[in-house]
């Protein structure tokens, strides 16, 4: 690469945050802000034990903050986006945009 190019988009993807699962759920909380363990279940088709490892990742990423409770005498794990997370996902983002535009121009 000369120095006159910039870097390929695909150089701008996070394997962390580019994970399916990973991404759907900091896509998820970027829209909801925080959800609950079985409402991120659901949206992304998950296990609790797939659901749980890579709530695991982000978390030591400090990409979401889990807060465990209850409500009423059920035990609840919330999980709430962070504003690195945010960072994250919005670089993810703009890389992929950037491959978008490049696929439509290559038309």
């Amino acid at each position: 690469m000369s120095a006159s190019q910039s870097p390929h988009p695909t150089s701008g993807l996070n394997d962390a945050v580019h994970q399916r699962a990973r991404l759907g759920v900091l896509t998820v909380l970027a829209e909801t802000g925080r959800a609950d363990f079985p409402y991120l279940r659901d949206m992304l088709g998950l296990t609790d034990g797939n659901l749980g490892r890579h709530l695991e990742v982000l978390e030591g990423l400090g990409l979401v903050e889990l807060t465990k409770g209850h409500q009423g005498r059920r035990p609840r794990t919330w999980v709430a986006i962070t504003r690195e997370g945010r960072s994250a996902l919005a670089t993810e983002m703009a890389a992929l945009r950037a491959l978008l535009e490049r696929f439509d121009a290559s038309d």
